[in-house]
């Protein structure tokens, strides 16, 4: 019996018996209110019902329905290894020291790095952190420019000017406010400390964009500060609102969050490819005199 297809059947099940524990929780659990921080750079700022547990539900049924169609498959392939000839075992001894891995094809951890998966417990996903919404950025800056279109412009406002810095930052390239380049970096340092193949594979849509919020004039995009960027695994977008995003995201998200960055994810309109300086990091910056 082919040794890897085993741990698979095991990973499987495991899946298989959390998703009816998580299945088992949303069903009984009481409903409540959900509220969501209002992001300044969306129209959806009201509370909402949670009217999405329902739906969470039916789309752990359909998981656990294609885990289990997915173990069917493994069983079949067991029968098939068992009785298919995979040649003789070699077992002469290695020379040297140094064990040798001969590699079995794709890494599969790695390349799951751009696979999306839905967003879990988004309303604690920036639990301790304030956002630095456009109105409050506002009401310390002014605005970044006189008048704000709907495309990016240069910024007028000096005190914001004079910080702004175009640099290689890790694998990305951006212009942002200095402090936040200086932040950008450490958390960067401790991606590819820790994770160097998510952290080759981290790529930008862009920082600094001076302009109103698309569709609405007269209101600031968060962009337009150099306090934020998005971030997306192998270049490839996510699509706004739709409660996904790439797996690879969901780890970097952990050391923004460490690094005191906000992230867009918990958005009341999901942005999970969006990452910006929290409230407390300006604040911070302000009284050290960066900002």
């Amino acid at each position: 019996m082919d040794n890897r297809v085993i741990p698979a059947i095991l990973g499987v099940m495991a899946l298989i018996f959390v998703g009816l524990g998580v299945l088992i929780y949303l069903q009984f659990r009481p409903e409540q209110e959900i509220r969501y921080e209002s992001d300044g750079d969306t129209e959806f700022a009201a509370s909402a019902i949670d009217s999405g547990a329902r739906i969470e539900i039916e789309v752990l049924r359909s998981q656990i329905e294609a885990l289990t169609e997915a173990v069917q498959n493994l069983e079949k392939e067991i029968g098939r290894v068992e009785f298919s000839s995979r040649g003789p075992t070699n077992t002469a001894p290695v020379e040297g020291n140094e064990p040798v891995f001969q590699s079995d094809g794709t890494n599969d951890i790695i390349d799951s790095y751009a696979q999306v998966v839905l967003i879990a417990g988004r309303r604690d996903l920036n639990k301790g952190l304030k956002i630095a919404s456009p109105s409050y950025l506002e009401s310390v800056f002014g605005k970044p420019r006189d008048v704000l279109t709907s495309e990016c412009q240069g910024m007028t406002n000096t005190r914001l000017a004079s910080k702004l810095k175009t640099e290689q930052v890790g694998p990305v390239r951006v212009r942002m406010l200095t402090p936040a380049i200086e932040s950008l970096g450490r958390v960067f340092d401790k991606i590819k400390a820790t994770d160097p193949d998510l952290y080759a594979r981290i790529n930008t849509a862009g920082a600094l964009c001076v302009r109103h919020i698309r569709g609405a004039p007269g209101r600031t995009s968060t962009h337009a500060f150099g306090l934020s960027l998005d971030l997306n695994i192998d270049g490839k977008l996510d699509r706004l609102g739709d409660g996904k995003t790439q797996l690879g995201l969901t780890i970097l998200a952990d050391f923004f969050r460490n690094e005191g960055w906000y992230w867009g994810a918990g958005f009341s309109r999901e942005d999970s490819m969006h990452f910006e300086v929290s409230r407390g990091l300006v604040e911070r910056w302000i009284e050290e005199g960066k900002l």
